[in-house]
């Protein structure tokens, strides 16, 4: 978006500082959560209801100990902790969310690096997505957004995990990459990201190591996934390369980056990054327009606000980048959306000293573990928690949601560089699939949460009926 802050959403302060402890840690041994088991821990309970047992850790501590077999997990329950957390630089990515993802991120790409090496890569993406920068993405946002609506033109029940996949993917590879030659590989790249996003959850939640490399069915359907969207990645490189183009976007100015010393960076590097911005711009953007989508069938009375309002800010031509800033009651309702369906719904880092958070000692070489989708459903935090209430967004109400209990794009040093990026474009989608249909499930659709490294629905199917 091209102000501020995100619309609705309170703005955290105090981001330059972190809360650095002292010399001496003398802080408490946190509590251990209720409900373990002997000889299994919590592991059982995280991965038969890792949701509901997630929100349930802040009735034992605002800081509480998990075990799985022998290993010791801190679970952070409440949103000032989390902030120290994402704000502490004795914290670094890391623990088992990463090391799940490491197959696919690799370790040289902004989203799994740390120190240097991430301030260093950061400089050289966020160019890209500058404020002043997203205007000139406006004509494709919009233009993906209306072809969206218009394959829906038919009246035949569609599938929104493959419908949001497509416009996420195709977005940010026609934006950041040049994408063109994109087309043919949107496809292949969503229905990779769907197979690999589902095993690396249960990598993370059962890690039975040498067992994934068994020749079983699921593991060779995983692997398979895994080498075709690197070799996707490769063929969108070698296309870039071969063209003999230099345009000004984000693939551009990777090929042209240079390491500390001043010299092109590794081939492997350029990998890994490709591969964070297009996993990142696809899987949590698509599992958003998903959520969104059920919102609408959900609750019809949004989808005609939403209509109301796209109505009086354009009229009767198409909806536009430059709209954006009038569409309040849009952007409330995404904010809402990400507040009670966060794609991110676990987060995890990895202590590097003996540090504190809040007043308890948290070891060096710990993995610490977060729930966003807790946090922003936290009764202490918000009035109906569990109501869907887009006017909790409206600037005289959401002043009084605590500091960092809603941060959906993240804090710091690892705040999404592309949130700008990400909520302009959510704002046109939203607007354009709300102001051409009202929506309803079709006969298969089974709209219940599905649990993977991000939350969406699993198999909603919907009918599109024209205003």
């Amino acid at each position: 978006m091209t102000r501020n802050s995100s619309p609705g959403l309170p703005a955290p302060s105090g981001e330059k500082t972190s809360p650095r402890p002292g010399t001496s840690v003398q802080g408490r041994v946190p509590p251990l959560a209720a409900g373990g088991v002997p000889g299994l821990g919590h592991g059982w309970k995280l991965a038969r209801d890792p949701l509901g047992f997630l929100s349930r850790l802040r009735d034992d501590g605002d800081v509480v100990r998990l075990r799985f077999g022998p290993k010791t997990v801190y679970a952070v329950t409440t949103p000032a902790l989390t902030g120290a957390l994402a704000l502490n630089p004795d914290f670094h990515i890391g623990g088992p969310l990463w090391e799940s993802l490491e197959g696919l991120l690799g370790r040289q790409g902004v989203a799994t690096s740390n120190g240097p090496l991430h301030q260093r890569q950061r400089r050289a993406i966020q160019p890209a997505f500058r404020q002043d920068a997203i205007p000139g993405y406006g004509p494709v946002m919009a233009e993906e957004a209306h072809a969206l609506v218009e394959r829906w033109r038919s009246g035949r029940p569609f599938d929104v995990t493959a419908e949001a996949f497509r416009v996420a993917v195709r977005v940010v590879a026609r934006c950041l990459m040049g994408g063109t030659y994109m087309d043919a590989r949107a496809d292949r790249i969503c229905a990779a990201l769907a197979t690999l996003f589902s095993g690396m959850y249960q990598r993370m939640v059962v890690p039975l190591g040498p067992l994934y490399r068994l020749p079983i069915p699921a593991n060779r359907e995983f692997n398979r996934a895994l080498a075709d969207l690197h070799l996707l990645v490769d063929e969108i490189v070698a296309a870039r390369r071969a063209s003999g183009q230099k345009p000004n976007d984000l693939l551009m100015a990777l090929l042209e980056a240079k390491d500390g010393n001043g010299e092109p960076i590794g081939e492997q590097e350029i990998h890994d990054q490709v591969v964070a911005i297009v996993t990142a711009g696809s899987e949590t953007v698509g599992s958003t327009v998903m959520s969104l989508l059920q919102v609408l069938t959900e609750h019809p009375e949004q989808a005609d606000k939403i209509h109301d309002e796209v109505k009086t800010v354009v009229g009767d031509r198409p909806v536009a980048f430059e709209d954006i800033p009038k569409l309040t009651h849009t952007a409330n309702v995404i904010v809402e959306t990400m507040r009670l369906r966060p794609a991110v719904w676990i987060l995890t880092r990895r202590s590097v000293a003996d540090t504190e958070l809040g007043e308890y000692r948290i070891p060096a070489g710990s993995d610490v573990v977060y729930s966003p989708y807790a946090i922003q459903r936290d009764p202490r935090s918000y009035a109906r928690h569990a109501q869907f209430d887009p006017d909790r967004w409206l600037p005289e109400r959401a002043k009084d949601v605590p500091k960092y209990a809603m941060t959906p794009f993240g804090v710091g040093n690892r705040k999404c560089p592309g949130d700008h990026f990400s909520m302009a474009e959510l704002t046109l989608v939203t607007a354009a699939m709300a102001s051409a249909y009202r929506f309803e499930q079709a006969p298969g659709s089974d709209d219940r949460l599905r649990i993977g490294i991000t939350l969406r629905p699993r198999r909603l199917l919907l009918k599109a009926l024209p205003r």
